[in-house]
């Protein structure tokens, strides 16, 4: 079978399973996405390895367009998307993920493996021990003007790592008692604002590196876009219904438990 058959088909599979988790837990999909299309394209040698991550990287913020798209347009139909904050955090996020999308293109790729690993660990570790608090505290959400400053943090750090915003931005908005379904609608929401600004990063940095010819529009590459995007635009709806039948503990014991998985790959890799 040609290989790049196989690639697309080996990322419509991925793709599958990140629509679903992007509807569940508003995660976008990027960190599944990284470290497994990382590995796809170490196999089939697509590019030189010290592009990898970065391309992985890119693809992802590529794809997530789609799969937010989705999985934002089924939290609206159901509510769950707080267009009272919304706009401030999306303001936020597009320009912290606009100027992050030209760094990690400039960073070597060991640094950028390192900070996605630590950012995942930590996030891990802050969603499994709040999955525990019976009674968590309430605080009032910051002034607008803050929540764009702090938004403006977890989208640079989101579109560096390649992951919609919602690892960072659920647990920023549930910190300051937003009910977590809502949370995670907004993160859905702010996954398609990080998605474009931190493409239109990566896509311009990596336009005279790599050739369209090969496949690839700056660093995304196109036939693991279109891989993913293929499925994950359907499971995505999915997911986002079943936060309507999971508690919420159980969706914050899901993610962290997921969180874990993708660091542990990371640190092995």
């Amino acid at each position: 079978m040609n290989e790049l058959l196989i690639i697309v088909i080996s990322c419509a599979l991925l793709g599958s399973v990140v629509g679903f988790l992007a509807g569940l837990l508003g995660i976008g999909g990027g960190l599944v996405i990284v470290p497994i299309l990382s590995i796809i394209l170490l196999y089939f040698n697509v590019l030189p390895a010290e592009q990898v991550v970065v391309c992985a990287i890119a693809t992802s913020l590529a794809s997530i367009l789609f799969t937010s798209t989705s999985s934002a347009l089924a939290h609206h139909k159901n509510g769950n998307v707080p267009w009272q904050i919304a706009p401030w955090i999306m303001v936020g996020v597009a320009f912290g993920a606009l100027i992050s999308g030209f760094l990690a293109s400039l960073l070597p790729d060991k640094i950028v493996r390192i900070v996605f690993t630590v950012c995942v660990v930590l996030i891990a570790a802050k969603m499994f021990f709040s999955s525990k608090n019976v009674a968590p505290s309430q605080r009032q959400l910051p002034s607008k003007g803050v929540l764009t400053v702090l938004t403006t943090i977890t989208g640079g750090l989101s579109a560096m790592i390649g992951i919609g915003g919602g690892a960072l931005l659920v647990p920023l908005l549930t910190f300051f008692s937003l009910d977590m379904k809502k949370a995670i609608g907004c993160a859905s929401a702010c996954g398609i604002v990080i998605a474009i600004f931190g493409s239109l990063g990566y896509i311009t940095s990596g336009s005279s590196q790599l050739s369209m010819s090969h496949g690839f529009i700056g660093f995304v590459y196109l036939p693991a876009l279109f891989g993913i995007v293929c499925t994950s635009w359907f499971t995505a709806p999915l997911g986002a219904k079943a936060t309507h039948h999971l508690p919420v503990a159980t969706i914050k014991k899901m993610f962290a438990g997921l969180l874990v998985v993708m660091a542990t790959n990371m640190l092995l890799k």
